[in-house]
């Protein structure tokens, strides 16, 4: 569609925010749930949530006290190295805005080839991390794993409890459920944090020393009056402001009453536990791979899923941006929300995408994209633009104003326009997963397969059998090294 270059002088050519329609919205909420007294034992996290529900009036009260000063702009960044191939990956996607572009990520040319591998006691839904040099893996068994990039071998792992067996849901298609949100890494406080469902069920947030794995503390993130069997953790964690920000929706099957929410936990252990609910009687689910992204100022932009409603929007099938305490700004719904209720094909299921000059695009199970106004989603139906894309799942990729689209089936590349404009780019039915970009290619991967694309034809350059993997893998791209989760383990490829 074009060189890099040229999408290099259309980011730079993005026109400046245009003001638009907007919405007003509902207080976020605020509880206190203190971190357990043990930082090792996920049943004493699970017991005190037993006191949440008498403690949130108190903690309501005294939430401005307790909680952290939120910093202007996210927290967490790639750590700078000597080497700029060697920085750290400590979030989904690289980087707070979850963009997937590695762009000091060498060239490999030549056949794919195995690095290593690594059977871990679980499947592994989330994306692998680097922090300060070595590979972090969390799997549905509940355990993280601290691995040696250069072999696969186990530097340290942690077993955080007992993942919750299948049979004990109401419906869902993970089985065991245990980590499966992507973890984030914090390097202000030099902690892990990753969520676990254990059994009782409960989620609970486990802040981890990231050169040790010792758990730091714990606490139990599932809401006061919310049914935690009913809730999944899917999304990945995302770190800024001095929180951390978890998302939850239902399972898959949407079989039991729930409500979508993202969670905000104070770094530093200490403080209120802040909250935005969607406001709809039932779903709404905050799902998608991706999780929140977060602007330079800090705010977070989330999608929402389908809504029980058809008749009375509820926010649901929605763009919506937070403040850094979960207070909502805007929000973006299509005109045909309802029919996308009434037939699951809402936005929640891509992350949004921050686009240079303060566009934010997205697209969801109807298959159409959205351009949006940072700062100013516009409500319902005031879209900047909008075009057919595709069926868009996980998180995207993007270079500048370019965008890699996830179609499951098939990977798309679109373009925002100085305009606000789309632009429709290559198409490839080679594979469709949740793509990243680096050495002048974009990595995605599709059923038991990595692929090498050419970034801007999206033709073949080289592909390698990886095991079979679990839905929305996502490649992780660290010193030559290409690392992606199966449903066994950790697999590397170099060239």
């Amino acid at each position: 569609m074009r060189t890099t270059t040229a999408r290099t002088l259309l980011a730079l050519a993005v026109a400046a925010i245009v003001a638009g329609c907007g919405s007003t919205s509902p207080s976020a909420s605020v509880s206190s749930v203190a971190p357990s007294a043990s930082a090792s034992a996920a049943a004493s996290a699970l017991a005190s949530a037993s006191a949440s529900a008498a403690a949130s009036a108190l903690a309501s009260a005294s939430a401005s006290a307790a909680a952290p000063t939120p910093s202007a702009t996210p927290t967490e960044s790639p750590s700078k190295s000597a080497d700029p191939a060697t920085a750290d990956w400590p979030v989904y996607h690289l980087d707070s805005t979850h963009s997937g572009n590695a762009v000091h990520f060498p060239s490999l040319s030549g056949a794919l080839t195995k690095a290593w591998s690594v059977k871990l006691d679980g499947a592994v839904y989330a994306e692998p991390l680097v922090v300060n040099g070595t590979v972090i893996a969390a799997t549905e068994g509940d355990s993280v794993y601290a691995l040696e990039p250069a072999t696969g071998r186990t530097i340290w792992s942690k077993n955080l409890g007992t993942p919750v067996p299948r049979s004990t849901l109401p419906c869902g298609n993970i089985d065991p459920l245990g980590i499966t949100g992507t973890p984030a890494y914090d390097a202000a406080t030099k902690t892990i944090f990753a969520v676990a469902e254990v059994k009782g069920p409960a989620h609970i947030l486990f802040a981890l020393d990231a050169a040790t794995g010792a758990v730091r503390w714990s606490r139990n993130v599932d809401l006061a009056g919310h049914t935690p069997r009913n809730h999944q953790q899917r999304p990945a964690l995302a770190v800024g402001n001095g929180y951390v920000y978890i998302g939850f929706g239902g399972l898959a099957g949407d079989c039991a009453q729930y409500e979508g929410e993202v969670v905000g936990v104070p770094t530093s252990g200490s403080g209120a536990t802040i909250s935005y609910t969607v406001p709809v009687k039932r779903e709404g689910a905050v799902w998608a791979a991706g999780g929140p992204v977060l602007d330079a100022a800090g705010n977070l932009y989330i999608s929402t899923g389908n809504g029980s409603s058809t008749t009375t929007y509820d926010g649901s099938d929605s763009v919506v941006e937070l403040s850094s305490t979960l207070k909502m700004i805007s929000r973006f719904a299509p005109t045909r929300w309802a029919k996308d209720n009434a037939t699951d094909a809402d936005l929640g299921s891509l992350a949004p995408v921050l686009v240079p000059g303060g566009f934010v695009f997205i697209a969801g199970k109807a298959g159409i994209g959205y351009v949006l106004r940072q700062g100013n989603l516009g409500g319902i139906g005031h879209q900047v633009s909008s075009a057919a894309v595709c069926a868009a799942f996980g998180g995207a990729a993007q270079d500048g104003a370019t965008i890699f689209v996830p179609c499951v089936s098939q990977l798309r590349e679109v373009a925002v326009g100085a305009d606000g404009s789309l632009q429709i780019g290559w198409t490839t039915s080679t594979a469709g997963g949740p793509p990243v970009i680096g050495g002048g290619a974009v990595w995605t991967a599709s059923g038991s397969h990595l692929y090498e694309l050419d970034m801007n034809t999206g033709s073949t350059r080289a592909s390698i059998s990886v095991g079979t993997l679990p839905h929305f893998a996502s490649p992780t791209l660290w010193n030559g090294l290409v690392l992606i989760g199966t449903m066994s383990g950790v697999f590397a490829v170099k060239a």
